[in-house]
């Protein structure tokens, strides 16, 4: 049973990341849109039709951006569920050391980084080191 990790310290790294050139994200669009409306010539305001397109296109990067944080949420779960399952079953996984190991999953450990497995007593064994159960 192949694990697929979302692998929690990739995703905060890349949120900590400074963005793309050229990428704008939902703040820079909000900011973009206030800076507009505040400098606006009152006695020539902008097309009401072209505001509510730009309200429509926030609206569709708020929703899109909830969207994928609730993917990642399932998919971390499905991750959990993954690592839970192997309760009980002879699992082979790798060292640190590069050497090869196999024992039972004795226990799961949940931490900030995610799922790490307790193998025969040997504790701190990330779900993506597993190369085979049995």
């Amino acid at each position: 049973m192949p694990i697929n990790p979302i692998d929690a310290a990739n995703q905060s790294a890349q949120a900590t990341q400074p963005r793309q050139q050229g990428i704008l994200g939902k703040d820079d669009f909000l900011k973009l849109l206030i800076g507009q409306l505040q400098h606006q010539d009152p006695m020539s305001p902008s097309d009401p039709s072209e505001q509510m397109g730009q309200m429509t296109q926030f609206s569709i990067l708020e929703q899109l951006s909830n969207l994928a944080q609730s993917q990642q949420a399932a998919a971390s779960n499905d991750y959990d569920q993954q690592a839970v399952a192997l309760i009980g079953r002879t699992v082979t996984y790798t060292r640190a050391d590069g050497s090869t190991a196999s024992g039972v999953v004795e226990q799961v450990t949940f931490t900030s980084r995610g799922p790490t497995l307790t193998v025969d007593g040997e504790s701190g064994i990330a779900p993506v080191l597993v190369s085979e159960v049995r």
